[in-house]
This record gives C-alpha cells, structure tokens and sequence, in this order.
C-alpha cells in the first residue's frame, strides 16, 4: 500500500517538511511505502517546499530594520523563488500597533527580486502569503523600478486568495493589526496607489482577481506585469504532484486549522478537486471548526476522513508535541 504524505505547514508547531516527515514516519512504520510531497499555497513555507537552493541576502524588514532573508534557486538556475514573507512577513511583525500597520513596506520584497534577477533569474515566483503589509506593493515596485527594473525577467505572484486590490484592506487590515480608522486610511491610500500605478505602467490592476494579495503586493506586481497564479497549484506543477497521488492509495494532507477559509484556494481544497473519488483523502489538522469534514465531504462528493489533533492528544500535546501527535494520528489512518 503507498502513501502519499502531501501537507501544509502546521503554523507555529510544524513546517511541511516536518509535518509530512512525520506522517510518511508512520506509514513506513505500518509497512506502507510513502512519498514526502509537502506542500504551500504561497505563504510561510513556499520556498522551501521547492527544495531550491538558499541564497542569503539582508534585505529591508517591513519597518526598514535590516533582516536576513533569503531567496530560492531551482534545480533549473533560471527560475528562483521569492517568498514574501522572508522580508516583510507578518512574523516579522508579530505584535503591531496600527501605525506600523499602515506603515509596513514591501521594500525588502522588491530587493529580493533584484537579487534574483542579479543571480540569473528569467523566471520569478513570488509568494504572496504571511505578509504584515497593506501598501499596495508601492514599496516593492519602487525599489524594483529604482533597481533598473525586471531586465526581461518573468515574474509569477503565488497567491491563496483571490481578494481584488482595492478590497485588500477590509479584508486583511485588521489580522495585520489595523483598527476600523487604519483601514479606513489604507482603503484610501490603495485607490490612490491603483491610480498611480495605472499611470506609471499603464495596467489597470485595481479591480483584477488576486490584485489583492498580500496586501496588494501582487497587484503591484502586476501593474509590472507579473502573471497571477494560484499558489498551490505552481507547486503542484513545479513537484509533479498529480502523478505523485496518481499512484497513492491513500493521501493524507494537513493544517493547523482546518476550517471554511480552508476551502477557498488553500491546500485542503485543492487535493479535494485533484483526488478523484476512489482514493481515500484524509486530512489532519491542529483543530477543526464543527461541521468542516462533511462540507469537505459534500465538496469532494465522496468521504474525506479528517482527525483533529485537539481531539486526538489534547491541546496542549498538540501544541508541545506537534509531531508525535501527526504520527499518532496517521497511525489511527492507517489502523
């Protein structure tokens, strides 16, 4: 029997590489065969899961603080991997006041792509997840026109979301620490920048599906002509995973938090569509909202088996013992 071990990171326990590490752990242990194929849909995590090559680079933090990041370079040296939240994350940021909410910059985004572009890059791709910013991408298209621009290079925004511009601000203001009036100033700010990057590229980006990513990192990007993807599926691509879980008796994937956002352009959602109905689908994840298995259910059109870790081993297990809980859990699976 073969398994394919195809999760998301489990935020703040477990990357996906450690989370899909400790699922194959359990099947080889059952005496499955097991396949690691952890996945991003764009956020923290991205560049890894391509298993490119790092290259370091300190670049501008989200407040102008300097912060070692890094870049990706595929097996393919022309394309790299940019992944926004190494330079201005929300985890750079974790406990903002609303002014440094408005005053996030993508700056150091914009610095990372030059780099890559210095490196060699034709191809780009940005993730466009886990971000503390909301300015539009003004910072990143600046430092980038500044930089001598993208030279030819093709730039690909990664997004799980497919938030317009202008709606970018409502929509994720208050997670980046904005109260009512902040967002009230970035609404603003935003239709503002829409208009300015109209005029300075001549592309319309305001109202275009996953314009709003990031905080309108990606509509900024592609003001500059970057093409708009899902993030999940570039991995996908990139990793060959459809013919990986073609040959899978059983996929497990897995989150942190499973729940209705899950089935808007996450992880989760896309293996529902990519699985067909005759392979069993199951999902583990830190906890679940009430109700969210039978959607997933009602989505697929077949079972999806979902285990809460909460559940299984208890909070604070699930918590201190992240991976020893997947393990467990994927023993039940597997049981």
């Amino acid at each position: 029997m073969h398994l394919v071990a195809a999760p998301d990171k489990f935020r703040g326990t477990l990357d996906a590489i450690e989370a899909a590490s400790a699922i194959a752990e359990a099947a080889r242990s059952a005496r499955w065969t097991a396949d690691e194929a952890p996945l991003s849909d764009g956020g923290e995590g991205f560049g890894t899961v391509l298993g490119g090559t790092p290259s370091p680079i300190r670049v501008s933090g989200p407040l102008g603080q300097p912060v070692d990041s890094r870049f990706w370079v595929l097996d393919d040296p022309t394309i790299c991997v940019v992944e926004m939240a190494e330079a201005s994350g929300r985890a750079l940021l974790p406990h903002p006041t609303p002014d440094e909410a408005f005053s996030a910059s993508t700056e150091g985004v914009g610095q990372l792509i030059l780099a890559a572009i210095s490196s060699g890059a034709s191809t780009i791709i940005v993730g466009c997840g886990g971000s503390a910013t909301t300015d539009g991408g003004w910072g990143a298209v600046t430092t980038i026109l500044d930089g001598g621009g993208l030279a030819g290079s093709h730039l690909v925004v990664a997004t799980d979301v497919t938030t317009a511009y202008l709606d970018a601000a409502r929509t994720f203001g208050p997670q980046k620490g904005a109260d009512s009036s902040t967002v009230a100033r970035m609404e603003r700010r935003l239709e503002v920048l829409g208009r300015r990057l109209g005029e300075l590229t001549g592309r319309t980006i305001a109202s275009l599906p996953r314009s709003g990513a990031a905080g309108g990192l990606a509509g900024g990007l592609m003001a500059l002509g970057a093409e708009a993807a899902s993030g999940i599926d570039v991995v996908a691509g990139l990793i060959d995973l459809d013919a990986r879980i073609a040959a899978a008796d059983l996929v497990v994937t897995g989150e942190g938090r499973l729940d209705a956002t899950s089935l808007e352009g996450k992880t989760v959602a896309s293996l529902v569509d990519r699985i067909p109905p005759s392979t069993r689908l199951a999902v583990i994840a830190g906890s679940c909202e009430a109700g969210i298995a039978d959607r997933l259910g009602d989505l697929r059109g077949s079972e999806v088996e979902v285990i809460s870790l909460t559940e299984l081993v208890g909070a604070e297990r699930s918590e201190d013992d992240a991976r020893a809980a997947v393990v467990e859990a994927t023993e039940v699976l597997l049981a």
